[in-house]
């Protein structure tokens, strides 16, 4: 199938499936023209790209896991890449829940009376603007 196919099929622009392919990730066979063409299963391999990118990995990350992938075979170094990867991400979703907590605090802190904040929203407009 020709770039334009694949990119309708998986919902991925045709710029990121060219980045992919220069990035090692996804392959295309040339056709005398230069137009790429690929296989059936590059559905499959944009998914898996696509799912292991929200998780967070980069692409060296991904090109490293690929092989394993294409050979289903897992090894130590795969599998302490993932966890890696996990601890990575667990550390993310730890700092997140730190700042979505100050920034609770902040917005309780600016909606109290004892703030000393003016507030801007329409309430507070028209009591202005009635006194």
């Amino acid at each position: 199938m020709r770039i334009g196919e694949l990119a309708t099929k998986t919902g991925v622009s045709v710029r990121a499936l060219r980045y992919y392919e220069e990035q090692g990730l996804l392959s295309a066979a040339r056709s005398s023209g230069g137009q790429r063409h690929y296989l059936d299963d590059a559905v499959d391999r944009v998914y898996l790209i696509q799912m292991l990118y929200a998780a967070g990995l980069s692409s060296r990350t991904i090109l490293d896991l690929l092989p394993c992938v294409d050979a289903k075979v897992n090894t130590p170094q795969s599998r302490a890449m993932l966890r890696a990867e996990r601890d990575r991400i667990d550390r993310q979703i730890t700092q997140l829940r730190q700042a979505r907590k100050r920034l609770d605090e902040v917005i309780a802190l600016s909606e109290s009376p004892a703030s000393g904040c003016t507030r801007t929203d329409a309430d507070a407009v028209r009591q202005r603007t009635t006194v």
